[in-house]
């Protein structure tokens, strides 16, 4: 099971960044606020899922987790700290395991096609700068 936990956690962990992110100590919140950031939103649904199932003390170090995350959201160190806390949840908990497998289930099946098309076309799944090449700079 433990197994499972870390290749789900590691799954997760882009979700999970873009969660904080775009969400901040919000994706703590119980609220039906979404965005167009499909990815944040799975993030925030993984995030209510483990504080649902986890024991007070679980969510006490789940809660300073996200808190740390979204306060450093580009330090990759504070985001495996939250990728640790839901991988630790779901090692104490089977069925948040299942509920997360099932949140990610359709992230990680399928197919998907990108494309570019056209001059100065940039394409890919997930893109947080892009340098065109002519001096024009994307940030997201």
């Amino acid at each position: 099971m433990s197994t499972e936990s870390a290749r789900l956690a590691e799954h997760a962990g882009p979700y999970l960044s873009a969660a904080v992110q775009e969400f901040g100590e919000r994706a703590l919140a119980e609220s039906d606020e979404t965005t167009r950031n499909a990815t944040a939103d799975l993030g925030r649904r993984i995030i209510r899922s483990a504080l649902r199932h986890c024991t007070r003390s679980e969510k006490s170090a789940l809660e300073d987790s996200v808190r740390d995350a979204a306060v450093h959201a580009d330090d990759p160190d504070a985001i495996a700290a939250l990728r640790y806390q839901i991988k630790r949840a779901m090692r104490e908990n089977p069925e948040l395991q299942e509920e997360v497998a099932a949140l990610l289930a359709p992230a990680t099946t399928g197919s998907i096609t990108i494309t570019a098309s056209g001059e100065r076309s940039i394409a890919a799944y997930t893109i947080g700068s892009a340098i065109t090449g002519d001096g024009d700079h994307f940030s997201r």
